[in-house]
């Protein structure tokens, strides 16, 4: 009975959770405006969406959202890598409590850190737009990619480092050629989680977006649905973001348990 109740649970869960993708993907392939109105199968959704034939604000909106999640999630990936070095070559209660701090913007709730930005954004005047909204989301995306690379450093030998520049290797080659590529696994990891978090954040672009009429694809199905209602190319908009979010996931864990199996033999 316990089984049964634990695996009921667990596919109870499963079915919340992904009832509503599922459902947003039925309904893509349908001209409907209003979701849960059938009116047949099509794809002219999907045909208005990948040939341009949406409102000029939501193309932006998609263009922002893309490159603003490239570009936090390469420079979060660099900042965080060279902090996690940095964190594990400290000692003692300085390591314990760089780490703490490292761990509290993860587990602060997002309207606080937006809030937060904001307030910074306008103590030094800066005007707020498209360069605060990246620099808000390598704030709040370094922290992951730090978490994501300590693992892998604690896996190496510290020794080959040491023994690198004994062997007359500078420390930049010991770190390009010794350290990045043992610890490279987390640094893809991070990125690809970096770019994740910031495609799917909303509380901080909100605050620091500025009033430019600059506009991610958050901000802007929240001001859609303000409006009465959603754009109905934003059904097959999900679904594919769904998908290649999925695609990530299974690229990532081929390539743990392909790692894992090349440690074991």
């Amino acid at each position: 009975m316990k089984k049964f109740f634990a695996r009921a649970y667990i596919w109870l869960l499963l079915i919340l959770l992904y009832a509503p993708i599922v459902i947003i993907a039925i309904f893509s392939f349908t001209e409907a405006k209003v979701l849960g109105n059938w009116t047949g199968f099509s794809l002219k959704l999907y045909g208005n969406l990948l040939s341009g034939g949406v409102s000029s604000s939501l193309v932006k909106a998609i263009g922002n959202t893309l490159s603003i999640g490239v570009i936090a999630a390469v420079l979060s990936t660099l900042l965080g890598s060279i902090a996690a070095i940095g964190i594990f070559n400290m000692k003692g209660r300085m390591r314990k409590a760089i780490t703490f701090l490292n761990d509290v913007p993860m587990l602060n709730p997002d309207i606080i850190t937006g809030v937060s930005l904001f307030i910074l954004f306008v103590a030094l005047g800066v005007t707020q737009g498209y360069v605060t909204v990246v620099l808000a989301h390598v704030t709040f995306c370094t922290p992951y990619v730090v978490l994501s690379v300590m693992p892998k450093l604690r896996q190496m030998n510290p020794n080959t480092y040491e023994a690198a520049l004994d062997l007359g290797a500078t420390p930049w080659q010991a770190l390009r050629k010794v350290i990045i590529p043992q610890i490279r696994p987390g640094m893809i990891s991070g990125l690809i989680l970096s770019f994740t978090l910031s495609i799917d954040d909303f509380a901080v672009t909100l605050f620091t977006k500025g009033n430019q009429g600059l506009d991610t694809l958050s901000t802007y199905i929240y001001a859609d649905a303000r409006k009465g209602g959603l754009t109905p190319e934003l059904r097959p908009l999900m679904t594919i973001i769904f998908l290649v979010v999925l695609a990530l996931l299974l690229i990532i864990n081929l390539r743990s348990s392909r790692n894992h199996r090349k440690q074991q033999a």
